[in-house]
């Protein structure tokens, strides 16, 4: 029987999840078990918990339904522990080093207890000192065991259930289980509380809590706010069985109610029911008050005297003032120029456009990526939408005929972009643009992330001084409402670099439909408008972004690649869409096809694509055709920019450090073995997970038509897809 059982519920959380595993693997004291509690097999989560109980063995996962929730998880992995004691993690927060150490020690010390309390840190998400909110709570509290009578403001109720150890044998015998709803914590520490004989605390801190930059899920606005009552309800009619004595359910009561006004007190937190809400609390309020319990002073003393009377209009008006002398008037945002700001600000009084759908990709630089194939999805599926694409100005001429466009900064796109509803881009929106109430933002991103993104790339500098104010970058993620991925490994990423309210779409790319969707003929269409000579091997070459370096370099001399690589090879160049080259290179071995319009035409051309760090290798991976990566520069890219997993460690393909080895792998053959199809393979299930052919088609059911999940295509299995074949016949060994 291991000495602790510590459950990790862990939805929602899959971008932090591995940290808060290791934080207790890393552990000095080893003898635990250690519980993820994931949704089914295959979610994000349930991969990460996968992975870490492959490394060791005390790691023993266990599911459970999110429809569950946290009282779920917690309990389905209480009834998978073992150990003496059970702690509890949230999937996004750590033990901090030598936690179990110090809470062996002090159970040594204290003797078998029911209940351990102990210290917790809140770590803002960005910057700025941590606090330690449980040593009031903690204070004034005897250094050995003792009998919760003794201590009468320690209640339960007002310490999270992850900053405590709870005595297994004392939880089962009492049939203590976590009440369903939200504000669980409340529920299960007040009735533990109750039952608890034999008590500790431990004033050093154990657990370091993550607060999320969206704060905390019971802070959001909703009807679950209304579930506050049910938990105080359900500890205050125990305590009344209970008979517990005036110095203990004092506290209790106050405690509870102080969280109950709080709640009643804040209007964001109730859009509706406020009334109902007060009412109910009214009602248990004179129900379960003490004998004799005066009111506190000051300003929380009136609203206990109003919540008494039931006078829900007093109270209202009270929290009405209160309201208005916080209230500040909103920044309005400044389009360039006079007259275009004054144009913005007119239309944004008028509705939205219920049919209006606004498009835009890469900032401006044309009719291209996820966005272009939901529009045209859209056309298909939603032609009662008008849809508009926004192209900065010089780039018109990349919009297909029939699709409408505006110029971006122009009074057109301003007044689009105040009235549309559906709002769709795979960057972001200018700064100016305002999210209005009603409108859906789509982030739909433009590829799977091995470099670090978003807040993630803060530690690294260079990367951080080009990328500006991550404040202005956070304000931008407010805006969206949903975010599209591609993979699980996507999923986890976007969660921790870009932390935000808005929804996850695990849908796929709908740019990387068209992989799946294409024929032979229009493999050989696009070869032969691009210049590939019939009978030839096409080798892509899309070396990525460096970010210490000015201009595009290739690399590689790509004419001595192809004379070393054999006879029948070209190279079609694409370089990162931050350099315009203008058109493609005439004669040669070499075809330029950066401007090229659409990549995924060119990665149907192509025969095998060599590549650094781009993430254009995760889409090429779905045509499942062979992938070699010329890594020459990898542990300075890893350095400067970061990365997001080891990409040497896992390639799609053979892995080559100079020019030599590059054009060794095709002259004998290797670039499309067995052992490059084993290494793809094994890539393709880890990153390929949502690219079936009809992600376009899912994105545009769900958030252009407002279809429920349950209605959508499901995902083809991997091994049930058929990508477009290559024009090349392959000899692999």
């Amino acid at each position: 029987m291991p000495r602790f059982s510590i459950i990790v519920p862990s939805h929602g959380v899959a971008g932090r999840l591995g940290q808060a595993l290791d934080s207790v693997r890393a552990q000095s004291f080893g003898d635990f078990e250690l519980i993820p509690v994931c949704d089914a097999p295959g979610s994000p989560a349930a991969d990460v918990a996968a992975r870490h109980a492959e490394r060791d063995s005390r790691v023993a996962p266990v599911h459970a339904p999110p429809s569950a929730g946290l009282a779920g998880a917690r309990n389905a992995g209480m009834r998978a522990a073992t150990g003496t004691y059970l702690l509890f993690l949230d999937g996004d927060d750590v033990l901090v080093p030598g936690a179990l150490a110090a809470l062996d020690a002090r159970l040594t010390e204290t003797g078998q207890v029911d209940v351990l309390h102990f210290a917790h840190e809140r770590a803002p998400w960005w910057e700025g000192e941590p606090t330690n909110p449980a040593a009031p709570v903690l204070a004034h509290t005897p250094d050995d065991a003792f009998a919760p009578e003794q201590v009468p403001h320690l209640t339960g109720v007002r310490l999270p259930a992850w900053s405590a150890a709870w005595r297994r044998a004392f939880v089962t015998e009492q049939g203590l289980a976590f009440p369903d709803g939200h504000f669980t914590d409340v529920g299960w520490g007040g009735l533990a509380m109750l039952a608890a004989r034999r008590v500790a605390v431990l004033r050093s801190v154990v657990v370091r809590h993550l607060v999320r930059r969206q704060g905390s899920r019971l802070n959001l606005p909703g009807e679950h706010h209304a579930e506050l009552l049910d938990q105080a309800e359900l500890v205050l009619e125990r305590a009344a069985e209970l008979g517990l004595s005036a110095d203990r359910s004092g506290p209790l009561f106050d405690q509870l109610f102080a969280a109950v006004l709080k709640t009643a007190a804040h209007p964001r937190r109730l859009p509706s029911g406020h009334r109902a809400f007060f009412r109910r609390a009214s009602v248990l309020y004179r129900r379960h008050r003490p004998a004799g319990r005066r009111p506190p002073g000051g300003s929380l003393g009136v609203q206990h005297r109003l919540l008494a009377a039931g006078s829900y209009a007093a109270f209202a008006a009270l929290r009405g003032a209160h309201r208005a002398a916080g209230r500040a008037a909103a920044a309005v945002p400044r389009p360039r120029g006079l007259r275009t700001r004054l144009l913005y600000r007119m239309h944004l009084l008028r509705p939205l456009d219920p049919n209006l759908a606004v498009y835009c990709a890469y900032w401006g630089r044309g009719y291209a990526c996820n966005p272009a194939a939901i529009h045209a999805r859209a056309r298909e599926l939603a032609p009662h939408l008008r849809s508009v694409f926004l192209v900065e100005a010089g780039q018109e001429h990349t919009v297909p005929d029939g699709v409408e466009y505006a110029v971006i900064g122009s009074h057109l796109a301003w007044r689009l972009l105040a009235r549309a509803t559906y709002l769709v881009n795979n960057a972001n929106f200018a700064e100016g643009v305002v999210k209005r109430r009603g409108s859906v933002h789509l982030q739909t991103q433009h590829g799977t992330p091995l470099k670090t993104m978003g807040v993630d790339q803060s530690t690294y500098s260079v990367v951080a001084a080009a990328t500006g104010s991550f404040t202005r970058l956070l304000g931008r993620v407010d805006r969206w409402d949903y975010n599209l991925s591609s993979n699980p490994h996507s999923t986890r990423v976007w969660e921790r670099a870009f932390p935000g309210s808005y929804e996850q779409l695990e849908y796929g790319y709908p740019r990387n439909d068209a992989y799946l969707t294409a024929t032979a003929d229009d493999v050989a269409r696009i070869r032969a408008e691009l210049g590939v000579p019939e009978g030839s091997t096409a080798v892509l070459y899309a070396p990525t972004h460096r970010d210490h370096r000015t201009g595009f370099e290739p690399g590689l001399d790509l004419e001595a690649f192809c004379e070393a690589a054999g006879e029948d090879v070209v190279v079609l160049l694409r370089a990162h869409y931050f350099y315009d080259r203008g058109g493609r290179r005439a004669g040669g071995r070499v075809i330029d096809v950066t401007a090229h319009r659409s990549s995924e035409e060119v990665c149907l051309a192509a025969d095998a694509l060599v590549t650094d760090y781009s993430s254009i290798m995760f889409d090429y991976a779905n045509l499942d055709r062979p992938i070699v990566v010329y890594a020459d520069d990898w542990d300075v890219y890893r350095e400067i920019r970061g990365v997001t997993f080891d990409l040497m460690a896992e390639p799609p393909g053979p892995v080559t450090r100079t020019p030599d080895e590059l054009a060794r792998v095709f002259r004998d053959g290797s670039w499309a073995g067995a052992e490059s199809a084993a290494l793809r393979a094994r890539f393709r299930e880890r990153f390929c997970t949502f690219d079936d052919g009809r992600a376009a088609e899912r994105v545009v059911r769900r958030v252009l038509l407002g279809e429920p999940p349950a209605a959508l295509p499901p995902v083809i299995p991997l091994a049930e897809r058929v990508p477009a074949p290559a024009a090349a016949t392959l000899v692999r060994s």
